[in-house]
Order: structure tokens, then sequence, then C-alpha cells
């Protein structure tokens, strides 16, 4: 997928995004338009284009994001728990809480954010809480440290899970960690070669439905050590 364009603030970026398809649901520009990309990515945060982050690591272009809340939006009810595997610097992970936040405040909402660059895991708290530190007082929002391969049993079953990186083969702890009714999408593919975002569903019985959704392009989805 290769869609950019430029705005002159986020609420800008956000409106192009509509105009363009890319965000067809008003419940996601509300929750884009009120997390300012630019605490999140200090350069050309209003680019769609990816962009350094620092330690090596990129945030995904606006559009990513976008497609993210939208294919899981129906799965974002308060209450709700939710896995964000490679929350970077913290911005997708925001806006999880914020979509589940507008439809309702529900103490039991769980957005849970793993990363495994420590340093990351500062930044995206410092992040965070430049933005909103209502966001972290709540407990609603968590961001740890860790190897997101592995997911993070201790907050599971999840709703919904969205992985930042390309696994090269199905997630099957990932796929453990989804709860009945949940929906998981991930880049999976090897590195440099054919990746697609994937979409799996587990129904009520536990079944998995897997679905292609488009070619795309990320870094592997590994643990500190590349490995």
């Amino acid at each position: 997928m290769a869609w950019r364009s430029v705005g002159s603030d986020n609420a800008d970026l956000i409106r192009k995004m509509r105009e363009f398809g890319i965000i067809a649901s008003e419940s996601v520009a509300q929750a884009m338009i009120k997390t300012d990309r630019k605490y999140y990515s200090p350069r050309n945060p209003y680019m769609d284009a990816p962009q350094s982050i620092g330690y090596g690591v990129t945030i995904s272009a606006p559009h990513m994001h976008a497609f993210a809340l939208e294919y899981l939006r129906d799965h974002l009810s308060p209450g709700a728990r939710i896995l964000d595997v490679g929350s970077g610097s913290g911005y997708l992970t925001a806006c999880f809480l914020r979509y589940i936040d507008e439809k309702g405040d529900d103490p039991n909402t769980r957005v849970v954010g793993i990363e495994h660059q420590p340093e990351l895991v500062q930044q995206s708290v410092k992040n965070l809480n430049t933005d909103d530190p209502k966001m972290l007082d709540s407990g609603k929002l968590i961001i740890v440290e860790g190897d997101g391969r592995k997911g993070m049993p201790e907050h599971a079953p999840y709703d919904a899970i969205h992985v930042g990186a390309a696994a090269a083969v199905t997630p099957i702890p990932l796929l453990e960690q989804l709860a009945n009714g949940g929906r998981l999408i991930v880049p999976v593919g090897p590195e440099g070669g054919d990746q697609y975002m994937t979409q799996y569903d587990k129904d009520s019985e536990g079944k998995i439905k897997e679905t292609r959704l488009m070619g795309v392009m990320y870094v592997p989805l590994t643990d500190l050590h590349r490995s």
C-alpha cells in the first residue's frame, strides 16, 4: 500500500486520510485527532511515511495506524483487553485507549503495549505523559518491556492484538492468547521478502480463520538481539 500525504497539523493529516478513504469511520478519525503525532514522532509527525524515533526503530506511516484501527475497531469496546506488540513510541497504544474510552469509561479496560527496547519503553512513557498523564495514571494503559513474540500472558486473553513488526510465520503464542471472538492482525513473511498484513479471527469455539489483507514491508519481529 503506497499512499502519501502531508498535513499542516495533526487534524489536517487526519482530514486528508478521510478524504482519500484511508479512514472510513468517524470514531477512528476522532481517536487519531485526539492523539497528536507530534508527541510520538519527533521528525515529520504529519507526513504519511515511516519516521525514525531513534534506537534504529521507526514509527509506522499514519495510514498503517489508521488501517490497524479500522480492522480492529469492532473489537475495541469498553472493558476489552488489547495487546499492542512492538508498541514503540506509544502512539497506536494511545489511539486504542482513546478509541475505547470514547465508547465508555470502564475501569476493566486494559491496553497493554509491549516493547523490547528498554530505551523506547522509557521514551514511550514520557511521550504518553506529555500527551496526557491520565492515560497511564488510570491503569487502563500499561507499557511493559518484553519479547513481544511471547505476548503478555499475565493480561490474556485479548480481544484484539496488533503487531507492528513482521513475524516470519504465524505467531502461535499470540494466537493462544487471543480470546474466543478476538482478532489478531500481524505482518507475516520473511525479512526482505513477500510480507502480507494478515488477519486471524478466532470464533466462539476457538477455530482460527486466516485472511490476507494487503502486501506490506515491515522490519522483522525479533528480540533485542535480533534473534
